[in-house]
């Protein structure tokens, strides 16, 4: 148990990392949509999404040239009370409003065909 209490609290000390919950969320996303929201390189949101995946607060799956995360429909119990925690405490932030209103401007048929 405290592994994973370690995991999950390691995993939630990046604020980007909180971004990338916050956004998912909302909805699936793919690497090119979340780093357009974030202004992070390719390597280092997926480097973030491979943190977050070993935790347990996503998980993702192919779908033709893309492959879409989302928030794990069946995490622990430590990690489904961390993500509730997220989920309530910053809700109301500023950085996590403003992605809110990019994360609809930005278009993956758009984005990945740029890379």
């Amino acid at each position: 148990m405290l592994d994973e209490l370690e995991k999950t609290f390691k995993a939630l000390s990046d604020k980007n990392r909180i971004r990338i919950l916050k956004m998912l969320q909302k909805k699936p996303l793919c690497v090119c949509e979340i780093r357009e929201v974030l202004k992070l390189a390719v390597s280092t949101v997926s480097k973030h999404l491979s943190i977050l995946r070993e935790a347990g607060f996503i998980s993702d799956w192919k779908d033709g040239k893309w492959i879409n995360y989302k928030i794990n429909e069946r995490p622990s119990v430590i990690v489904s009370n961390a993500l509730l925690f997220v989920q309530l405490q910053v809700e109301d932030d500023d950085t996590v409003k403003k992605d809110r209103k990019m994360m609809c401007c930005v278009d993956r048929n758009v984005l990945c065909c740029k890379n």
